[in-house]
Formats: C-alpha cells, sequence, structure tokens
C-alpha cells in the first residue's frame, strides 16, 4: 500500500476481500482526480472519510463528508463521488452485503423486515475510527478483531440510523414499464435495443420510457446499462473469469472498454481487483 506519506500525495486504493469476513467487500483510498459516474451497489456502503472531502451525489442533493463523516448509502441508489477540494480524499469503505445485514440485523433483534439507513450522512468520529481499524485489523490478518469491530459498527448505524427498507414503489404504467425495460436490458446485455426499439417493444414512447427509468433507477437506461455491466462483469471476475471473457460476455467492445467503465465504478482496475480475488496481494491503482 506505501507509505502514510506516500498515500498522502498520490492516488491509490486497494478494493478486496477478507476470506474471513464473507459477504463483505473493503475500499480503502485517496482520490484526488478520480470521480465516480453515477452507479449503485446491490448491497450497502458505509464509509468513514479520513482525509480531505468527498462529494457525493444523492438523489436530490450533494452530500459534502470530511473526517470523522460515516456515508450511509441503501442498496440500488444511484450516486456519484468525487474530491470535494484540490487535495482529494481518502476514505475506507465497507460495502456489507444485504445477507450481512440482515444477519447482525437478526441479532440486534430490534429491526422488522428488510433495514435501510434513514440518514445518508451521520457525524461520528468513534464509528469512523472503528470502521478504520475494521481495515487494519483484516490487513493485518486479525480476523478476531476485525469480525468484532465489524458487527459492531454495523449493529451501531443499524441501532441508530435503520428503520425497514422502504419498497420500492411502482407507479402506474410507467413504472411498470421501467421494471419491463431493465428486464429487457438485463437479459440482452451484450446485444442491447436502442431506446426507440425498447420504447416499441414495450408499446411507450422513448421519451416517456427515459423518464420513467430515470425516475425508478436514479439514471438513465444507458447510465444504468454501463453500471449493469460492470457488476456482472465483477461477477464474473470474481468466478475467475479472464478480464478480456469479462468485457466481450458483458457487451464492452474489448478490454480497454471495460477497463475504462470498471476502473471509474469500482474505483481500480480490473487487473487489480482479480488479482486480489485470486489472493495474489495489494495492488495500487
Amino acid at each position: 500500500m506505501g507509505t502514510d506519506a506516500d498515500e498522502g500525495r498520490r492516488e491509490w486504493a486497494r478494493h478486496w476481500q477478507y476470506p474471513e469476513l464473507p459477504g463483505l467487500d473493503l475500499l480503502r483510498a485517496h482520490y484526488v482526480r478520480h470521480t465516480f459516474p453515477r452507479h449503485a451497489h446491490d448491497g450497502y456502503v458505509i464509509a468513514a472519510v479520513t482525509g480531505g472531502i468527498e462529494e457525493i451525489g444523492l438523489p436530490g442533493h450533494v452530500l459534502r463528508a470530511g473526517p470523522g463523516s460515516v456515508v450511509l448509502i441503501n442498496p440500488e441508489v444511484a450516486h456519484t463521488a468525487r474530491a470535494g477540494v484540490p487535495e482529494g480524499w481518502a476514505y475506507a469503505t465497507l460495502y456489507p452485503s444485504r445477507e450481512l445485514i440482515a444477519e447482525v440485523a437478526a441479532e440486534i433483534g430490534t429491526l422488522r423486515g428488510t433495514p435501510g439507513f434513514t440518514t445518508d450522512m451521520v457525524t461520528d468520529p468513534q464509528a469512523s475510527r472503528t470502521i478504520t481499524e475494521v481495515h487494519r485489523a483484516a490487513e493485518s490478518g486479525n480476523a478476531l478483531a476485525a469480525d468484532t469491530m465489524l458487527r459492531a459498527v454495523v449493529a451501531r448505524m443499524l441501532t441508530r440510523h435503520a428503520g425497514p427498507l422502504p419498497a420500492r414503489t411502482v407507479r402506474g404504467t410507467g413504472g411498470t414499464d421501467a421494471e419491463a425495460a431493465r428486464a429487457v436490458l438485463e437479459d440482452r446485455m451484450a446485444d442491447p435495443p436502442s431506446l426507440e426499439r425498447l420504447a416499441d417493444e414495450l408499446g411507450t414512447s422513448p421519451f416517456a420510457l427515459l423518464r420513467a427509468f430515470r425516475d425508478r433507477y436514479g439514471m438513465p437506461p444507458h447510465t444504468w446499462l454501463t453500471d449493469a455491466r460492470v457488476r456482472r462483469a465483477r461477477r464474473l471476475l470474481d468466478a475467475g473469469t479472464p478480464p478480456a471473457e469479462a468485457a466481450v460476455t458483458v457487451g464492452f467492445t474489448d478490454q480497454p472498454h471495460l477497463n475504462r467503465h470498471f476502473t471509474r465504478i469500482v474505483g481500480v482496475p480490473p487487473g487489480a481487483y482479480r488479482r486480489e480475488r485470486a489472493g495474489q496481494g495489494a495492488s495500487d491503482g
């Protein structure tokens, strides 16, 4: 990873999994020029900003998170991220799966249904430090400490800042059309129809479908498709698929095309991501 002095002067990132913490992805990084385009996650985001300022674009508003802040994002919530100051931002992020969150929520016993965060940012230096310590314990191979602190900080966030996850409402025909369009795009990811053809297949107009899809998923269909392709490519890389093969499978023209979008959305190149999954050690970039 480099020394702390090195980390303060350049961009670096490590996106990985610790085998002793199933259902969790870890990202610790310092970004200066990197910007995350609009995207969403299958699971949750619990991020502790440790330096600089991160600007997070959420539906209807923008957050500015600094040291001591914890950013909380529910599954499938579209968002962007970029530096809010010239020196960028550093953070330690936990990406717990829905299953992990449900497990901790069940242990707490006070939440009913699927839990969801009720706020998107809190000032909680203690939780921020704990999140960072989860990373450091995992990096040093201390499974007992990492698991203990992970469950403690997730329980703290759920107890203080969570309730039932709001159900996705489908408003009339528009919502139904948006969900149908998503299903078509998922099924035909490698060779998707044009917006006009997709709308024609669903018996609506391109503009109406575009508006309904954006209302439903927080981004237009082409942006959603790029994000979905990267998500599917991640699953293929997790299974050991070479990046070039994964690129073509999900509908990118070639590996450089995958590299560009994967790096923007995930925060590390697919090669570094796959090496971490294969247990070949950390990789900056």
